[in-house]
């Protein structure tokens, strides 16, 4: 691999996927629209690496991203559910049209793979702990137009026109994450109200689980779907920790003060938590770094954990 795509590279867990691979030596274009991603993510790179400021949903933009490039990591999203409750044909123009946008574009370019960032929230209220057998029962218009965008993922590859894999991301936490925002993710944003002394409100009873996974095995993960071979059929494959963990236990491990409590929100789910079998079997992935190690990361503390 000489040079990646990397849409949304400014963002969260693209930002670091770029930091990986340019620590690799391999070149890196960055698609993004910076709506939500941040320049100086990007700050601490010299060579190497090129900035595109542009959306996935207009074409020529794909295209010059993926000029040049080997193979495409196809972060570049909405993900908020709340958001997208609100403003649901938005999702569907970034989410599935903008996956489709990108796919025409590599195909047109020869790229050889593209990676497609998927969600865990195309489950639903699936039993866990959840395999990709599980049936998929999306409960928002974000999780719809991330289970359409694999879906046109799995069309291609089908076809014989591009080579692709979709994991699914369960609750990625770590440095960079923003808590500027009411659609932030919860550790971000409990983390920034324990800095200030603040007590969080908890949207429903607290008992709801998540499989909190760090950033950096994200990446590994990524990166393990990059160059593993016999999953370019867009296949579907969890990259999760298997643990589960409360939203109640997460505010206790934070030092959050004691929480207020407010009506659960539409179109969340209870329960979520990843069997990361097929990773493993597949991708010879495993996470490694657990919760309460993660959570210790002074980086997770800064008012907008920047």
């Amino acid at each position: 691999m000489r040079r990646a795509c990397v849409t949304g590279g400014a963002g969260f867990i693209g930002s670091h996927l770029v930091d990986a691979l340019l620590s690799r030596g391999i070149e890196v274009t960055v698609l993004d629209d910076l709506s939500s991603g941040r320049v100086e993510n990007l700050s601490t790179h010299e060579g190497g690496l090129d900035l595109i400021e542009g959306s996935v949903t207009e074409p020529a933009m794909c295209a010059a991203a993926v000029r040049g490039c080997d193979l495409v990591f196809h972060l570049a999203s909405r993900v908020s559910v709340v958001e997208s409750l609100e403003k649901p044909s938005l999702y569907q123009s970034v989410c599935a049209g903008g996956t489709r946008r990108m796919l025409e574009a590599a195909e047109a370019a020869g790229v050889r793979r593209l990676i497609h960032a998927g969600s865990c929230s195309v489950y639903g209220d699936a039993p866990p702990p959840i395999g990709e057998d599980a049936s998929t029962a999306p409960m928002s218009p974000y999780a719809a137009a991330k289970l359409e965008a694999e879906e046109h993922c799995r069309a291609f590859a089908r076809e014989g026109r591009l080579e692709t894999v979709c994991p699914r991301f369960f609750n990625v936490y770590g440095p960079r994450q923003r808590a500027d925002s009411p659609y932030a993710g919860v550790i971000a944003i409990f983390a920034a109200m324990a800095a200030r002394g603040e007590a969080p409100v908890i949207f429903g009873t607290g008992e709801q689980t998540r499989d909190f996974i760090h950033v950096s095995d994200i990446v590994d993960g990524l990166l393990l779907a990059s160059v593993a071979s016999g999953v370019g059929e867009g296949r579907p494959i969890n990259l999760g920790s298997g643990q589960a963990t409360s939203v109640l236990e997460l505010a206790t491990l934070l030092g959050c003060d004691p929480p207020s409590h407010a009506e659960g929100r539409r179109g969340e789910i209870l329960h979520s938590l990843a069997d990361a079998s097929l990773a493993r079997r597949v991708l010879n992935f495993e996470s490694s770094v657990e919760l309460e190690q993660g959570l210790k990361d002074p980086r997770l503390l800064r008012p907008n954990n920047a």
